[in-house]
């Protein structure tokens, strides 16, 4: 055995090995420090960075939490026009068959539909148009308080249905009443702090923008009759291929909130007047 040979051999190979270590350790370094400096960076950096747009936010810094009661339809105290049925479910539902259908003027138009909901069902002008799907011929309106809309409550909302000579021949409607604010306002989170949540939380995208951020009411707590609302912020985003997305974040908390999940409890009358005690005095 040639042990020159050897001991040389043995030295290179530490050599190469040295090298290797030290190259690793550099480059975990580097990218150690560039991982540093990108979180360094500020939300607004990042957003600026992803091509992130918005347009002009609204202002409003205070808003109170509302409740409401579930409004129980009764035969005898409706008076309702052109109707060729009229059915209650739950006491709560209301299903209406038109006499006479209704024209549209026109299914492209918003307006449209608010002006046949305002002219046709019971206290129409307390609903605004929220959805319209022109595939199935039906259009949903959520229930407003003071020109803020309630988000998503299934006591809430009035969904018509139209045929294909594009006239309404029947809706359904649920509604509240006794509307009631608490006394205190709620100081809010400002629309670009719920841009940053949203963002930090990977929900927006790159080069999307935030086409509208509006200040509305999500259900809070949903009793068998009483039900109470938290200031919300709906967020509407258009992302870089044309898809559009809404998020809805309790504006008080900062808490995003899934508005489309039905939730019910049942509670007494007893546990609801305590229950809406303990959130006035928190």
């Amino acid at each position: 055995m040639d042990w020159s040979r050897s001991k040389t051999i043995f030295i290179i190979v530490f050599l190469i090995l040295d090298v290797f270590l030290f190259s690793l350790y550099l480059n975990r370094h580097i990218e150690a420090q560039q991982v540093k400096v990108s979180g360094g960076k500020t939300i607004e950096s990042r957003l600026k960075d992803d091509q992130i747009t918005f347009n002009l936010l609204p202002n409003i810094e205070s808003a109170p939490y509302i409740s409401a009661k579930v409004q129980d339809f009764s035969a005898e105290n409706l008076q309702l026009k052109n109707y060729q049925q009229m059915t209650i479910e739950n006491n709560n539902k209301l299903i209406v068959t038109l006499d006479e259908p209704v024209k549209l003027r026109n299914v492209k138009e918003k307006s449209s539909f608010n002006e046949f909901v305002r002219n046709n069902v019971y206290n129409g002008s307390s609903y605004v148009v929220w959805k319209i799907n022109e595939d199935e011929r039906t259009a949903i309106f959520f229930q407003k308080f003071e020109d803020k809309t309630i988000y998503y409550n299934i006591h809430g909302i009035v969904t018509i249905y139209w045929n294909e000579d594009l006239e309404v021949t029947r809706y359904e409607q649920t509604m509240l009443n006794d509307f009631e604010k608490f006394e205190e306002e709620e100081s809010l989170l400002p629309p670009y702090q719920i841009i940053q949540i949203l963002y930090s939380r990977d929900l927006l995208k790159p080069r999307s923008h935030i086409t509208e951020i509006k200040l509305g009411y999500s259900t809070l707590v949903q009793l068998t009759q009483t039900q109470v609302f938290v200031p919300t912020w709906k967020v509407s985003v258009k992302d870089a291929d044309g898809t559009e997305e809404e998020f809805f974040v309790n504006a008080v908390e900062g808490k995003i909130i899934d508005v489309q999940s039905d939730l019910t409890v049942d509670e007494d009358e007893t546990d609801e007047l305590e229950l809406l005690r303990e959130l006035e005095e928190e």
